[in-house]
């Protein structure tokens, strides 16, 4: 039996008092363990920001690489290996800005891998300036007039570039978190779950009551998940009433599927195959 505990590692996270990284870190904890998943079947991938810590925390395999490509990192972890449960943990940052060419291509592509993107529309860890997701006209110490450009749509982008599995939770509801990091973790394909994240110290607007006088679960509502179109309308949906859930889910086959190359099974389980002095100067010819 795999319990939530069986993830604790002795090193004690450095996030501020209140961080919503602390309810995301729990919620996946006790996810994994209802999943029956153990530590070396999973393989955590992040950028830099404070959400990107999160590999550092928790008993997996892990491994943090540069800014905006947790998604490559992860992307290459599972094609070497198709046979582990591979997500990607960034902020809104790391993966909506400078890892924006990433988070485009994992969607089409739909590799079977779960995005988890901490938004808490901030940058946090370098202290405080506005991020893709703010709010037109969120004042930080770096925009003091506000920010003068439009917010990224995160639902919205998916639905357009062939995401197969959309969802947003909140920091500040553990069952609904444990509920979506179950169900994106079982879809097969690329999968996102974008996360409502309170940022305590840099971002006053966005706060635990703020979203609490606001979010509302569409599955509560009898909403259908394969409904395109209703999605696209939920999607534009900000402000005085935000929706939470999954707002699209569609089968289609996984890149690991289709390559040829992953057929025979996992690449990092096969021999490296040896070649004779003969066929290595045949190989070379063909390339010159």
């Amino acid at each position: 039996m795999v319990r939530a505990t069986d993830f604790t590692v002795y090193q004690k996270p450095t996030w501020c008092p209140g961080c919503g990284d602390y309810g995301i870190l729990g919620a996946l904890k006790i996810a994994l363990a209802e999943l029956a998943l153990e530590p070396r079947q999973l393989f955590i991938s992040s950028g830099i920001g404070c959400g990107s810590k999160l590999p550092d925390y928790i008993k997996v395999n892990g491994y943090m690489g540069i800014h905006g490509r947790a998604l490559a990192v992860a992307s290459g972890a599972k094609l070497a290996n198709h046979e582990l449960v591979v997500l990607a943990v960034t902020g809104d940052g790391d993966g909506y800005a400078i890892g924006g060419n990433h988070f485009l291509h994992a969607m089409r592509r739909n590799l079977n891998i779960t995005h988890i993107v901490e938004n808490n529309q901030i940058y946090g860890l370098t202290k405080g300036q506005y991020s893709p997701t703010s709010d037109k006209g969120f004042v930080t110490k770096t925009s003091p007039q506000g920010a003068i450009e439009a917010p990224l749509n995160p639902w919205a982008l998916a639905l357009a570039s062939g995401a197969t599995f959309i969802s947003r939770t909140f920091a500040g509801d553990r069952d609904h978190m444990v509920r979506v990091f179950k169900e994106a973790i079982q879809h097969r394909g690329y999968a996102l779950v974008d996360i409502l994240q309170p940022c305590v110290t840099f971002n006053k607007l966005n706060t635990y009551d703020w979203y609490r006088a606001r979010i509302y679960d569409v599955e509560e509502g009898g909403h259908d998940r394969h409904d395109r179109d209703e999605a696209w309308r939920l999607a534009q949906e900000w402000g005085e009433r935000i929706p939470i859930g999954v707002v699209y889910q569609e089968e289609r086959p996984t890149y690991e599927e289709q390559e040829v190359a992953l057929q025979a099974g996992p690449l990092a389980k096969r021999e490296l195959k040896k070649l004779t002095p003969e066929q290595v100067e045949r190989l070379k010819r063909e390339f010159t």
